[in-house]
């Protein structure tokens, strides 16, 4: 089973229902989900989500979702390791750096993202929710 780590704007684009994206975006969720692929979200994502949701819907909303999310998503952490890691990366964005390094140290074979420009420099592959589908379907 493919390991993937999902970038923020994808678990985003689910949970604000953000259009156009949320359908492919909830698609490549699914996936996860129904046990087609393994997947993870950098430590970092889960406190930008949680920011997020508990700016716009409360903290007891954000407590829930990010409860839900746990029971579907691993974890990739974000250490001392990684973020050395990602200062040694080409990418103008420090972020999706250590997003890509975080993906690396967690063994994952893809990122999907609705930005794969912004991981061109990455050492994981990047995906679109599009493509992440078309692998998915494996």
């Amino acid at each position: 089973m493919k390991r993937v780590l999902f970038d923020a704007n994808v678990v985003l684009d689910v949970l604000l229902d953000r259009q156009p994206f949320v359908g492919e975006s909830a698609a490549a969720w699914a996936a996860v989900e129904t046990g087609r692929t393994a997947g993870v979200l950098a430590a970092h994502s889960v406190t930008t989500v949680y920011y997020l949701l508990q700016k716009q819907n409360g903290r007891a909303n954000a407590q829930r979702v990010i409860s839900a999310i746990l029971g579907v998503f691993g974890v990739a952490s974000v250490d001392a390791s990684v973020i050395h890691a990602a200062r040694q990366l080409p990418f103008s964005d420090f972020e999706d750096a250590v997003t890509a390094a975080a993906a690396q140290s967690a063994g994952c074979e893809y990122i999907v993202t609705r930005d794969p420009k912004g991981f061109r420099h990455s050492p994981v592959r990047p995906l679109s929710p599009e493509a992440a589908l078309r692998i998915f379907a494996l």
